[in-house]
């Protein structure tokens, strides 16, 4: 066995080690992202979906190069491990592999313009004697256009920052928001 000393890469991870903290990010893969998808020069924007954005299967729009949009939404899906801001555009993008159209085309061009510009985003995990467990939930009600299901999610934090995420479809049809 030999010491290589402090770690600063793993599986595509940065890890940045300082004295106050550790900083987890994947810069260099979301750089990778953009250069493979023509968008390292685009102009950024500051949210990953814009708001009311209402996505469904679109059989009269044009169809698009089914091949390199999953290829992108992979990406973006490991790029998740390091970045729960992108779980739920990423999630909603993903409903849509077998047959993307324009409309997902020019969403997933959102959240492209969106990783341009906060390329150095991650996980900062804090020093400190200060320790605290903090979950948040949500849910939509009947988001989905194609059959009506809801979207819940949920967030916990410990010392501020991010441990575990998820956003999903929920597996029935809720009728009321107290359902969803």
């Amino acid at each position: 066995m030999s010491d290589l000393g402090k770690l600063t890469y793993y599986l595509g991870i940065e890890v940045l080690q300082e004295k106050d903290g550790i900083m987890l990010r994947q810069e260099s893969y979301v750089k990778k992202i953009l250069a493979e998808t023509g968008m390292s020069e685009c102009n950024y924007v500051l949210v990953p979906r814009e708001f009311g954005l209402e996505l469904c299967k679109a059989k009269h729009e044009q169809s698009i190069d089914e091949k390199r949009y999953r290829r992108t939404i992979g990406c973006l899906r490991y790029l998740l491990h390091t970045r729960p801001d992108l779980s739920y555009p990423v999630g909603v993008l993903s409903r849509y592999l077998q047959e993307p159209r324009e409309s997902h085309g020019v969403a997933l061009k959102q959240v492209l313009r969106y990783l341009r510009g906060t390329t150095s985003h991650g996980f900062y995990f804090k020093r400190g004697n200060k320790t605290g467990l903090v979950g948040f939930s949500d849910s939509s009600l009947s988001v989905d256009l194609d059959n009506g299901r809801s979207t819940a999610g949920h967030i916990f934090y410990f010392n501020e920052c991010p441990i575990t995420w998820c956003f999903q479809k929920q597996q029935v049809v809720a009728l009321s928001f107290c359902e969803a």
